[in-house]
Formats: structure tokens, sequence, C-alpha cells
């Protein structure tokens, strides 16, 4: 191991985040500052972003912001540029954007299934594409990939969702096994959580019962946020593959 990444801990570590202008991606941009990580924070909403690089800079930390649309390879190319422009290097890639257009597959919703095969399955691979010949030169890098319960349990309403949740714990089982002694790979999938989820849905049936089981049993985006930061602060050697987070009343 080589640089800062070979340390224990998080202060000092430059974490590039997708989808961060809010839920779990901001309070995992914030916790991360916080503790002393360097914030290169990406997603669609410029504006969400501002917002969260001027909180994190009034509480005395450091992040720069980058407008980023995971379906598009140059934006996650630029996103991990900028970091090795703005401090030298890039020691964690969180990829937690993600889209849940959920609905049963009878409302054949085609171009809503295009889009979470888009930004949940082709994302992560471009921001592996993007992040992992750096890691290489590098000789040090942390790949942690925002997954799903869904990625364990099939329900109605979520085949195509549960469908690519699948798909990226297989693509990031793949990349652990590939990626040798020197680069480590996590993956944290959150149960119900206090975020906007509920409102992508377009079948209003769907929407409002997965809005009634996020306001009776949801959990924080902090939560998740935690999760990721025990993976980051573990020792060089020390790789925590996967790790669930989920309500205690969810089923």
């Amino acid at each position: 191991m080589s640089g800062i990444a070979g340390i224990a801990g998080i202060e000092g570590k430059v974490v590039a985040v997708t989808g961060a202008g809010s839920g779990i991606g901001a309070a995992t941009a914030l916790l991360l500052a916080e503790r002393g990580a360097r914030l290169v924070l990406g997603a669609r909403r410029s504006e969400r972003l501002a917002e969260v690089v001027e909180r994190i800079e009034r509480a005395g930390g450091a992040a720069v912001q980058l407008r980023t649309d995971v379906t598009r390879r140059e934006d996650l190319h630029a996103l991990v540029a900028l970091a090795g422009e703005r401090f030298g290097r890039l020691d964690v890639l969180v990829s937690n954007a993600g889209v849940g257009t959920i609905s049963p597959l009878d409302d054949l919703r085609v171009e809503e299934w295009d889009r979470m095969v888009d930004v949940n399955v082709k994302g992560v691979l471009h921001g592996i594409a993007a992040a992992l010949p750096v890691f290489r030169a590098q000789g040090s890098g942390h790949f942690v990939t925002i997954a799903s319960t869904a990625a364990f349990r099939v329900v109605p309403a979520m085949a195509v969702y549960a469908g690519t949740k699948f798909a990226v714990r297989a693509i990031c089982e793949g990349l652990r096994q590939e990626a040798g002694d020197a680069l480590r790979v996590t993956t944290v999938s959150p149960g119900v959580t206090a975020t906007d989820f509920a409102e992508a849905s377009s079948n209003g049936r769907v929407r409002a019962e997965i809005t009634k089981m996020r306001d009776d049993i949801a959990i924080p985006p902090d939560a998740i946020a935690r999760a990721i930061a025990f993976a980051i602060e573990q020792p060089a050697t020390v790789d925590v593959n996967e790790v669930v987070v989920r309500p205690v009343a969810q089923g």
C-alpha cells in the first residue's frame, strides 16, 4: 500500500461521492468531512451540491463540486480528474447515485426500466472505469457502492429495481475478486431510509405504499453514512465487503 490510503482512519483521505446533493450522499459527505476527509462531490442538481459544499466549508472542511450525470462516462472521468487536480489523488469512490422508479411489470414503463439500468448499473460501471486506473497507478484505493436490501429479496413492483441491485452486488463481488491485495471493495445495502426514494415512482398506488412504509419505519440517511465511514476507516489490510443496514422493523 502507498500514500494516505494505506493509513487507517478517514482524516486526510480524498473521497468522491456521486448522488451527493441529498439523502444518503449528502449525509455521507457531511459525516466524512466532519471526520477530516476532503470531498469531491457530484450530482445532477448543482444547486443542491452547492448547499452541501457550503455546509462543509462553513464547518471548516474541504470540498469541491462538479455537476455529474453518472449515465455519462465523461462525467465520471471528470469527477475523478477533479480529485487529482484539487487534492492530488483519489482514495475512495462512493458510488451512491441511483433511481428507484418502481412499478409493476404490467405497467410496461419501459423508459423507466431503461433509466434504472442506465443509472443503477451503468453508472456504477462508469465509476469503476474512471477510478480503477487511478487506483491501480496509486497502488491503493477503495470502491464503496450503494446497493439495497432489494439486492437480496425481490418483492412485487420491484422486479427491475431489484434486478439492477442484484447486478450491482454481482459486479462488486467480481471487482473484489479481481482487485488483488491493493484495492478494497465494499457494498453497502440500505433498507428503508428516509429519503425521497418514494417520490420517484410514477405509479400512485406504489408511491403511496412506499411513502407510508418510509414514514412508519425509515431510518435516517446518516445511519447509512456511518456504515460507509466504518468501512473506510478500517486499516488498509481490512476489507469490509458487505454491510446491510435496515430498520429493526423491516421484514
